[in-house]
């Protein structure tokens, strides 16, 4: 993947298909502290240990439908080529919680790339699960959570392309007024 949001989309969905009913990512953009700092948490069904610890190898997979899974893989070898690196906590029953991190400045470092277009086709794939979404620069901070946007929609459909283009021109917006950096 060449892009982080695509990665950022790609872990997230790992905690949907582990039947997360609450999923929270929270992003640091740090300039000052040369920090691009990622975590994913969610209330899923969590993984055992003896999973969580071949997890990171491309031939491990909780997916039936191939035998292949490199989400987690390819996140750990880029953070680690661009001065980062990668955190997973997992207890079954109780969710799973993963952090990965960039040195910003690094110039092999993938770009940000469409998060507001990812974040939004997220949303309208999984209306029933709770997102808490922070996003957080050396300026300021964005928190999007769907339990008051939902409570703002007045019942309408995120799935709805309208409402998906407002909610991606909203993010974009709100990223942009925080200085959200690439």
């Amino acid at each position: 993947m060449k892009e982080l949001a695509m990665h950022v989309y790609d872990l997230m969905e790992n905690s949907t298909a582990a039947n997360a009913k609450d999923v929270r990512l929270t992003i640091v953009d740090s300039l000052k502290g040369n920090d691009f700092h990622f975590t994913i948490e969610d209330n899923g069904k969590g993984m055992s240990p003896e999973f969580l610890a071949r997890v990171t190898d491309p031939y491990t997979t909780s997916r039936t439908t191939r035998k292949v899974g490199l989400g987690l893989p390819l996140i750990k070898m880029n953070t680690e080529n661009c001065g980062g690196g990668m955190k997973l906590e997992s207890e079954l029953g109780k969710g799973t919680r993963l952090e990965f991190w960039f040195a910003h400045n690094h110039w092999d470092r993938p770009p940000m790339g469409d998060l507001p277009g990812a974040l939004v086709m997220l949303l309208a794939a999984h209306e029933d699960i709770h997102f808490v979404i922070t996003y957080r620069t050396d300026q300021d901070e964005f928190v999007l959570d769907t339990e008051e946007l939902k409570e703002a929609l007045g019942g309408m459909s995120m799935n709805d392309i309208k409402i998906m283009n407002y909610l991606k021109e909203m993010v974009a917006e709100n990223l942009a007024e925080i200085g959200a950096n690439e």
